[in-house]
C-alpha cells in the first residue's frame, strides 16, 4: 500500500488513495494522533471502512432494505458492508482513487464510476474528487461528485472522519432537529433537538451512545481534548447542512460526519444531468 505524505510546519496528513481515497493518518507532532490511525491490516483492506476518515460517496448512511424510491423510480441496492443487510455509506470508500496530483503540501485524488453491474448495484455514472490542502494551521478537504449521466440523479457527499476519544473529550455544535432510529439505525421520526443531544455549549462525549443524523447545522463544530490542551475546530460549506454524531460505546474513537442529506434521503437530492455538487470541509487543530 503506497501512502501520499502532506506535511506543513508540526501537521503531518497521509493518505491511502488504494483503501478508498481515505485518509490513513492525521497528527500534530508532539501532541499525537487528531483521528484513528489506520492500522496495517486496515490499509490492506483495500477499503477505508477502519482509517482515519474516508468519503462518502453517492450517498451516505444506510438505505433501508436497499429499496431507493427517486421520483417515480424504484431502485433495488444490494448490501455493501459487512453484517449490515442495508447498503451503506456509498460505493467510493470500497474502490480505489486515482491520483491526479500529489506535492508536499497538495493531493488531488479522482474515482471514476462507471456504473453497477447487474440490477443491484448503485446505476449511475459519476466522477467524485478530493482535493487535499495542508498548511501551517489546517487542514481543508474540497469534494465533489459530477453527474455522468444525461438526466437527473439521486446523489450526495460526506466525510466519515473518527476523531480520537479521550474519558474528557467534549463537542460544541448548533443543531436544530434530529432522526429518532430503529434498532437497524433506520430512521423513523424527525423531531425538534432535545435537550439531552443538545452541544449549543461544549459536553462531554463519553457515555452518550449515539448514532443520529441531525439537522439545522450552521457548519462547525469544535471538538476538544482538555487534558491535552488542544483543541479542533471543524467547519463546512453550504453543501453539508447536516451532520451525523456517532458516539459507540467502548471504542476510543467518536464521529462527526459532515453530510449533503439526511440518512436515508438521498432519493430526495436529485442532481442535474452534467451538474456538480461540491464542497469543503477544514479541520484547524489549536492549543487551549
Amino acid at each position: 500500500m503506497t501512502l501520499l505524505s502532506l506535511r506543513a510546519g508540526r501537521l503531518a496528513v497521509d493518505l491511502a488513495p488504494e483503501a478508498g481515497g481515505s485518509v490513513a493518518r492525521f497528527a500534530v507532532n508532539g501532541v499525537g494522533d487528531l483521528m484513528r490511525p489506520a492500522s496495517d491490516a486496515a490499509l490492506a483492506s483495500g477499503t477505508g471502512k477502519d482509517t482515519s476518515c474516508y468519503p462518502l460517496v453517492p450517498f451516505s448512511n444506510r438505505i433501508a432494505n436497499g429499496r431507493l424510491a427517486f421520483g417515480d423510480e424504484v431502485i433495488s441496492l444490494e448490501a455493501n458492508w459487512p453484517g449490515v443487510r442495508h447498503p451503506m455509506h456509498g460505493e467510493g470508500w470500497a474502490a480505489p482513487w486515482q491520483v491526479v496530483r500529489h506535492e508536499r503540501t497538495r493531493a488531488e485524488l479522482v474515482h471514476l464510476f462507471e456504473g453497477g453491474t447487474g440490477r443491484t448495484g448503485w446505476p449511475f455514472r459519476y466522477r467524485a474528487r478530493q482535493t487535499f490542502a495542508l498548511d501551517e494551521n489546517s487542514l481543508t478537504i474540497g469534494f465533489s461528485i459530477e453527474n455522468l449521466e444525461a438526466r437527473a440523479v439521486p446523489a450526495g457527499l460526506g466525510l466519515h472522519p473518527f476523531f480520537m476519544r479521550d474519558a474528557d473529550t467534549e463537542l460544541a455544535c448548533r443543531l436544530a432537529g434530529v432522526w429518532r432510529a430503529n434498532s437497524e439505525v433506520l430512521p423513523v421520526q424527525r423531531v425538534p433537538l432535545p435537550p439531552e443531544w443538545d452541544f449549543s455549549r461544549s459536553r462531554p462525549v463519553n457515555g452518550m451512545g449515539l448514532d443520529h443524523c441531525f439537522d439545522g447545522w450552521d457548519g462547525q463544530a469544535v471538538i476538544t481534548w482538555p487534558n491535552r490542551g488542544l483543541r479542533l475546530t471543524l467547519t463546512a460549506t453550504e453543501a453539508f447542512r447536516h451532520l451525523v454524531i456517532y458516539v459507540p460505546d467502548g471504542q476510543r474513537y467518536f464521529c462527526v460526519e459532515p453530510v449533503s442529506h439526511a440518512n436515508g434521503a438521498v432519493g430526495q437530492s436529485p442532481l442535474a444531468a452534467g451538474a456538480t455538487l461540491a464542497g469543503e470541509v477544514s479541520f484547524r487543530p489549536s492549543r487551549i
